[in-house]
């Protein structure tokens, strides 16, 4: 007998269960199918325990500066257990993942664990939609529904001749896991994710190379962001090669080394550790997951969908980083509200992309919204900015954390901001007020005239803002 609901959920990723836990709210039945664990990449193999690494990372490089906080440490009194760091690590996944199977029985949700996939026109519905499910003894069982959301995440990235072999060649899924730290690595790639695993490994003693084929790291964020954390890590003991093109056809594995050769500016150069780890981004789990038995379409390897999720079978939504563009956890959950709305009839307001913080949890953290200044210039934008140093604010000097800045660009006419980029301590947790500032189309005068607390890392932002227009008083 199939199971029948209201509303079906192919994978139990944040978009995933966001717009399960949504939907059921709104009064509606619904089923979560999932083949792995609840809670998806993002709980088990990407936000949550990358995050618990940094954290014991931080605090590993803290303890090693103590002195400079006038704390003495008697010699060789600090130590490095990284297997208890991965128990830290998974500690804190588990009691997040029984929080969230808690929030599923409170809401009435159906958890079937197995492998879903869609299928097409059945004895249990005449138009495609429904899932086969195979469970985890092998036995078969349906899921009819109403409506059915597909948020089915995505997966890291390889490049051709560097297939992940799990012992000298990582993705981050496997460097996630790893029992004991190599003494040296070669990242490939300096977006997002490699850029916290450089920072995170190099604070744990790791000889880190930092291989970007682009012309500067985190191409995504302002040249000014890209240029502070190069200089950062670079003074930190990170070697990082910009505009750096692999020959993959020259790796090489032997006596517990990894070697290749690439072209740079200034020749070749011959790369060498103990493990390589590719952080290329992230491909839309679209494969095997029985698209080819509906009309729905896809687009540049992800699937297409409206403003509101919905595909070209417009009772089937599709969600998070399965659709592409923006492959992040906080906007996969409000593409999940945005969907379970819409199912239920509302008039939900689309997503607004300009308006999606991004955020970097390396070492310093980095932060922004919104516009870089080359994009807003791009668009025809006549901009002023708004620079403030984190030396300039208190906090930041006590905490010990005074490199970076926070920038605010603006439009000279309008006033509007276009967008807010930080660099600096705690950056990630500064950018929702930067973030609400732009939802509610504040002007950088109407920020700065809010109260900032002193001494608060906050005021950086409102001193940024205040920048724009030559009114800044800590700068």
């Amino acid at each position: 007998m199939a199971i029948q609901v209201d509303v079906a959920v192919l994978g139990g990723g944040p978009g995933g269960y966001t717009a399960a836990i949504r939907a059921a709210q709104l009064g509606k039945s619904v089923a979560i199918v999932e083949m792995d664990k609840l809670g998806g990449t993002c709980l088990h193999k990407g936000c949550i325990p990358s995050k618990s690494l940094l954290r014991s990372a931080e605090v590993y490089a803290t303890l090693l500066e103590a002195d400079k906080y006038g704390v003495d440490v008697a010699e060789g009194a600090i130590g490095l257990n990284f297997g208890n760091v991965q128990l830290r690590k998974e500690q804190t996944v588990e009691q997040l993942h029984k929080g969230l199977r808690s929030l599923m029985k409170k809401h009435g949700i159906q958890i079937i664990e197995g492998k879903g996939r869609v299928i097409g026109p059945s004895i249990f519905s005449p138009r495609s939609g429904s899932l086969a499910v195979e469970l985890p003894d092998g036995e078969m069982e349906s899921v009819v529904s109403t409506n059915l959301i597909i948020a089915t995440g995505s997966r890291p990235r390889t490049l051709p001749g560097l297939e992940p072999d799990g012992e000298y060649i990582l993705t981050s899924d496997e460097a996630l896991v790893m029992d004991k730290l190599p003494k040296s690595i070669i990242i490939v790639g300096g977006g997002v994710i490699g850029v916290e695993w450089a920072s995170m490994l190099q604070d744990f003693g790791v000889q880190v190379t930092l291989a970007e084929a682009g012309a500067r790291l985190v191409p995504g964020e302002d040249v000014d962001v890209s240029a502070e954390l190069t200089k950062i890590l670079r003074r930190r003991g990170v070697r990082v090669l910009t505009g750096i093109q692999l020959n993959t056809d020259t790796y090489e594995q032997k006596d517990g080394e990894v070697s290749i050769s690439a072209a740079t500016e200034d020749g070749n150069v011959l790369l060498t550790a103990e493990k390589l780890l590719l952080s290329v981004g992230r491909q839309p789990n679209i494969e095997g997951i029985g698209l080819e038995n509906t009309d729905i379409q896809t687009k540049n390897g992800a699937i297409a969908v409206n403003a509101f999720g919905q595909t070209s079978e417009p009772h089937i939504y599709a969600i998070g980083d399965v659709i592409g563009g923006v492959q992040l956890a906080h906007a996969a959950a409000h593409e999940g509200l945005i969907a379970a709305e819409h199912i239920n009839g509302g008039k939900p307001e689309a997503l607004d992309h300009h308006l999606i913080p991004r955020c970097i949890y390396s070492r310093p953290e980095i932060a922004s919204y919104g516009y870089t200044e080359d994009r807003a210039r791009a668009l025809g934008h006549e901009i002023k900015t708004g620079k403030i140093p984190f030396q300039a604010i208190g906090k930041a000097l006590v905490l010990g954390e005074a490199e970076g800045f926070v920038k605010v660009i603006a439009d000279n006419k309008t006033n509007d901001i276009l967008g807010v980029h930080m660099i600096g301590p705690h950056a990630t947790d500064l950018i929702s007020e930067a973030s609400l500032a732009g939802l509610l189309n504040a002007t950088p005068w109407e920020v700065g005239q809010m109260i900032h607390p002193h001494p608060t890392l906050a005021e950086a932002l409102g001193e940024a803002m205040l920048a724009v227009d030559g009114r800044a008083i800590a700068y």
